[in-house]
């Protein structure tokens, strides 16, 4: 069971054309650690950096990760590329809210340069989920996602059980992804929800 959101950005198609489009082979030779971390981060936009004041609610790894991914100048999507993950679950993953194996260690420790040891020592055990997130959220972007729910959380209740009956869809046996679509009427961001759909049990 699939659920997707589109939503339209507002940044105007004449200023996006004039952007450049990244090259390898545009670049000049440079050092090699610098020109790996530049080849991998292919986004025309600044990284996503750790906010000071999220990290009272983050475990010790997020600022370990973060600091490693500014220094790297490297993308969600760059990471995950490397890992072998969804940028959404590395996402997650460097705020706590996901479960690194230990072949996620050894290939975050590479692309990072992060020592192994410290990342064991940060990533082993078990996630705290949902602490990092204060309800209602204060974040437009994040406040935007809550407000869908709002205004759409009964409609989509009410079609799913009518497509699958009474029960909900698990955010366990779950996956999503963030895709970018751009058209003649500008961008659009498209969120993919996957869940398995669980029935309540009659007893």
């Amino acid at each position: 069971m699939a659920c997707i959101l589109r939503a339209a950005l507002s940044t105007p198609l004449a200023s996006r054309a004039l952007l450049p489009i990244a090259s390898h082979t545009a670049r000049p030779r440079i050092a090699a650690r610098s020109f790996y971390s530049s080849a991998l981060n292919m986004s025309q936009h600044p990284i996503a950096t750790l906010q000071e004041d999220l990290i009272p609610r983050l475990p010790p790894s997020s600022p370990t990760l973060f600091e490693a991914k500014k220094k790297k100048n490297l993308s969600f999507e760059a990471i995950a590329n490397e890992v072998g993950r969804d940028e959404v679950a590395i996402a997650a993953l460097f705020y706590g809210q996901a479960m690194a194996s230990s072949e996620d260690i050894q290939k975050l420790s590479k692309v990072l340069d992060i020592p192994v040891e410290t990342l064991e020592s940060q990533l082993s055990g078990f996630p705290d989920r949902g602490r990092s997130l204060e309800m209602p959220p204060k974040d437009p972007l994040v406040y935007r996602l809550y407000e869908i729910v709002q205004n759409y959380g009964y409609a989509y209740k009410a079609v799913l059980n009518e497509k699958f009956g009474d029960g909900i869809m698990s955010a366990i046996s779950f996956s999503t992804k963030i895709e970018k679509e751009t058209d003649e009427k500008g961008e659009w961001a498209k969120i993919t929800l996957r869940g398995k759909w669980l029935p309540y049990s009659r007893f």
